[in-house]
């Protein structure tokens, strides 16, 4: 113990950024709740073709952090109101 290595692996800034930021979504279980953008990427809402490309962009800098937001709000609600 003691090594480097030990402890959780560097995250990278646009994944703290995702975590780090909260929506608060008025669909489905997110009701009322503040929930983050990377909690809400990773949701059943969100098909994992999307996810992975909106991840990559993001990662690559072709979509601001404002567009994810909008964009992942905007999937949720939708998926919610669906399902509902």
């Amino acid at each position: 113990a003691g090594q480097e290595g030990d402890g959780p692996p560097k995250e990278e800034p646009w994944e703290t950024a995702l975590k780090t930021t909260v929506v608060n979504i008025e669909a489905g279980e997110f009701r009322g709740h503040k929930v983050s953008l990377w909690d809400l990427l990773h949701s059943h809402y969100i098909p994992e073709e999307n996810r992975k490309e909106l991840l990559e962009l993001y990662e690559a800098g072709e979509l601001t952090l404002e567009q994810v937001k909008t964009v992942v709000s905007t999937i949720v609600t939708r998926a919610a109101a669906a399902a509902a």
